[in-house]
C-alpha cells in the first residue's frame, strides 16, 4: 500500500514516515500543497495523509482541486486546527476523515487502516491464496498454517501479489508500489527479493512454489 504524506514539519513527517513503514507502507514525502498536487498527478496512491496549513496551497484547497479532477484517493486530514468549523470545511472539501495534532499512534493507524478498507469488495481482511494466509490489520502471514516472518519488503511484495491475483505484474510494477521513491533500487533488486520470499515459503512446503514467474513479463501468484 502506498501513501502520500504532505507535511511541512520535517521532524514530524520523519516521524509518521518511521511509524507507516513500521506497518510495511510504503511512504512518499512532500512538504507542500502544489508539490503533493504533482506527486497525485504522478502516481496513484491509496491513501493521503494531508496536513491543511502548507505552504503554497493549503490542504483544504488541495483537497477541492483533487476532488474536482475526479481523484477518488482516501484522503485523512492530520492537523491541529481542532475547532468544529475547521473539521466541517475539511471534510466538506473532500476529505474521508479528520484527525487532530497531537494524536495517539494508534488511533492514526485505525484510521488508516478503516480508508484503506473502504470499497474492497470483500469484507474480510484476510488476503488468501491456498494455503497462504496474511492479515494487514495484524501483519501475520502465514503458510500451511505456519508463521512466516518477512521483511518488510518480502511482505509488501507478498501483499502485492495477493491483492492483484491472478494478474501478472511487471517489475516496473512491483518497483513502483514497495519502494518509495526516496530509495528507488534497480529491477534486479525484485528478483533478489522475490527469490527470498520463495526460499521462506520453500523452508515450509518444499513441492510446491506458490510465486510464478512469467518470463520477460514479472511475477504472480499460481491459482490455488
Amino acid at each position: 500500500m502506498r501513501i502520500l504524506l504532505v507535511e511541512d514539519d520535517p521532524q514530524l513527517a520523519e516521524a509518521l514516515s518511521e511509524i507507516l513503514n513500521d506497518c510495511h507502507y510504503v511512504v512518499d514525502r512532500v512538504g507542500d500543497g502544489e508539490s503533493a498536487w504533482l506527486q497525485a498527478q504522478i502516481l496513484e496512491y491509496d491513501l493521503m495523509l494531508l496536513d491543511v496549513m502548507l505552504p503554497n496551497l493549503n490542504g483544504f484547497d488541495l483537497c477541492r482541486r483533487l476532488r474536482s479532477t475526479g481523484c477518488q484517493t482516501p484522503i485523512l486530514m492530520v492537523t491541529a486546527r481542532d475547532t468544529s468549523s475547521d473539521k466541517v470545511n475539511g471534510l466538506d472539501s473532500g476529505a474521508d476523515d479528520y484527525i487532530v495534532k497531537p494524536f495517539d499512534v494508534s488511533e492514526l493507524l485505525a484510521r488508516v487502516r478503516a480508508l484503506l478498507r473502504r470499497g474492497q469488495s470483500s469484507a474480510s481482511p484476510i488476503l488468501e491464496s491456498g494455503d497462504l494466509r496474511l492479515n494487514p490489520v495484524t501483519y501475520d502471514v502465514t503458510y500451511h498454517d505456519l508463521p512466516l516472518k518477512l521483511t518488510p519488503k518480502e511482505y509488501a511484495l507478498l501483499e502485492l501479489l495477493l491483492r492483484n491475483q491472478p494478474r501478472v505484474l511487471p517489475r516496473s510494477t512491483i518497483l513502483e508500489h514497495v519502494w518509495s521513491l526516496e530509495d528507488p533500487p534497480a529491477e534486479e533488486t525484485v528478483k533478489a527479493h522475490i527469490k527470498g520470499l520463495r526460499h521462506k515459503l520453500r523452508a515450509i512446503d518444499d513441492c510446491q512454489d506458490p510465486i510464478e514467474t512469467v518470463r520477460g513479463v514479472g511475477y504472480r501468484l499460481r491459482s490455488a
